[in-house]
């Protein structure tokens, strides 16, 4: 009698998790090693970490190239998974930089911080090489758990356990939103399996189909929820502003990086026979993100928290061309999220080295006069804030006229204009940090940076991957082109989308 479950037929290929197993022996090397450190001397421990994410990006360079699916078509290696592994390792290797001093200062505890930054990274990259629905969930999960506790590591602010507690509650409630979604698509269409399920919607169109709607529905909440898109954006201020600023900084670049990367792949590349019934939903949550996240970030007095509201906003641009779909849009979504990674991450960097003594120094007005006592970092911050507006020659704006173009070819001009106007709305409040650097008298005293090397290194890798991504686009929107087109495999790339209608 033939067994049930044949372990042959899982066609085990070791090389696509070589950069995850890597990643997660690291962690379990700084847990192991930090028994026997103070947190007075975790330095060490920040260095291994480097260590591994190192190794496991040159890993990830290797497979660029390759093709295939592995351990039953739970995990994809294509070009796709081989970009966001490398932006998402990127962003751990700069986060772990401006960590180096950061975690030493606020007496967090060394070998808990690194190993949940290298735990949640592992989880990022799993996200973007899941080949079904169970994998993207395990992934989120492994991210989603490390980042609640990271949220929280400061047990000293009491901010820090609020953000903590809200984002855990309101992270749960969604999750259980995804769960419930998978149940539901794999009801409609028989199986958890991405290319299975993209397989079964172009074979038999389930337009009407309850279940699949149901289940398009819930995904979407659990997604909504991740990249912080209106109405499930309430999580983002609190715990943007309560966590530890390098845990903010890598919320802010390596969750959003890792969700849209679950995203996109689930929607855009294999729930496309099935756009009709997602693109207006798109639709209206692009509008009310971007909308709601500039008006209220008029209003904030802190960096953090306006910080988080921006990046609800900028959540808004990148649907909009998610709501366009096809090859051009995915190429600007891939490109975009580069650029606004090292953006976001060079921004809260900044905010580090305002912090002195556990005193975070996070409000707008600690930032007046800094131009004056500490031009060349005031310069930083006023190029990051460039770049979120959209200003040339930045990444910010290559990535924004490539994310409106894509959605202008699909014929969404209504909704551009209003991304537009929210992109003239968000000059307001990136330039009043400007004004604030240049123009008032007062602020704080900082720490010099010359006795933070660490965090003057990635300030410097930050500033410089933001200028030559907007400077010189061509290799990294070549390189966004060829991972999302490697996404479709054998599959023909849809042509260029025409605009669903509104209703």
């Amino acid at each position: 009698m033939k067994p049930a479950f044949d372990i042959a037929t899982l066609n085990i290929s070791w090389p696509p998790i070589l950069p995850l197993i890597v990643v997660t022996l690291a962690a379990i090397a700084v847990l192991l090693v930090g028994v026997h450190v103070d947190d007075d001397d975790s330095e060490a421990l920040g260095w291994l970490s480097l260590a591994g994410l190192g190794i496991a990006l040159v890993l990830s360079f290797a497979m660029l190239g390759r093709q295939e699916q592995t351990f039953a078509g739970a995990i994809a290696l294509d070009n796709y998974t081989g970009y966001f592994y490398i932006v998402i390792l990127l962003a751990a290797g700069v986060t772990v930089l401006m960590s180096l001093d950061y975690v030493r200062e606020l007496e967090l505890a060394g070998a808990e911080y690194y190993a949940l930054v290298l735990f949640a990274t592992m989880g990022m990259m799993l996200m973007a090489a899941a080949g079904d629905l169970i994998i993207i969930f395990l992934g989120l999960e492994t991210m989603s758990i490390s980042i609640y506790v990271l949220a929280g590591l400061s047990r000293r602010q009491a901010k820090s356990s609020e953000a903590a507690l809200k984002y855990f509650l309101l992270g749960a409630f969604s999750t259980g939103f995804l769960l419930y979604g998978i149940a539901l698509l794999y009801g409609a269409t028989g199986s958890i399996k991405l290319e299975a399920i993209s397989l079964a919607l172009r074979q038999h169109p389930m337009g009407q189909n309850p279940l699949l709607l149901l289940g398009l529905g819930m995904l979407l909440i659990g997604f909504g929820f991740k990249v912080a898109a209106v109405p499930f954006h309430m999580w983002t201020p609190d715990a943007y502003e309560g966590a530890p600023t390098s845990v903010t900084a890598f919320m802010a670049a390596g969750v959003k990086l890792a969700a849209f990367a679950g995203f996109l792949r689930i929607f855009v590349v294999h729930l496309w026979p099935a756009r009709a019934e997602w693109a207006l939903v798109l639709w209206v949550m692009a509008a009310l993100t971007m909308t709601a996240g500039n008006l209220i970030a008029v209003m904030q007095s802190n960096v953090k928290r306006m910080l988080a509201y921006s990046a609800i906003a900028h959540a808004g641009y990148i649907l909009v061309a998610m709501t366009a779909g096809g090859p051009s849009a995915g190429t600007a979504i891939l490109f975009y999220l580069l650029g606004y990674a090292f953006t976001n991450l060079g921004a809260f960097a900044v905010i580090i080295a305002l912090a002195r003594r556990g005193e975070t120094h996070d409000a707008i007005s600690d930032l007046r006069g800094l131009a004056a006592r500490h031009p060349l970092l005031a310069a930083a911050m006023a190029l990051f804030m460039l770049s979120l507006t959209g200003v040339p020659p930045l990444a910010g704006f290559i990535g924004k006229f490539y994310l409106f173009a894509a959605a202008i070819e699909a014929g969404y001009v209504g909704l551009v204009i209003i991304a537009v106007l929210n992109s003239v709305m968000s000059a307001y409040y990136y330039i009043g940090v400007i004004v604030a650097m240049y123009m008032d008298e007062g602020g704080v005293t900082i720490t010099p940076l010359g006795a933070r090397p660490a965090l003057v290194a990635a300030l410097a890798i930050a500033t410089t991957a933001t200028v030559v991504i907007g400077v010189y686009p061509g290799p990294y929107l070549a390189a966004s082109a060829s991972a999302f087109t490697s996404a479709y495999g054998a599959r023909p790339v849809p042509r260029a989308p025409t605009m669903i209608p509104m209703p």
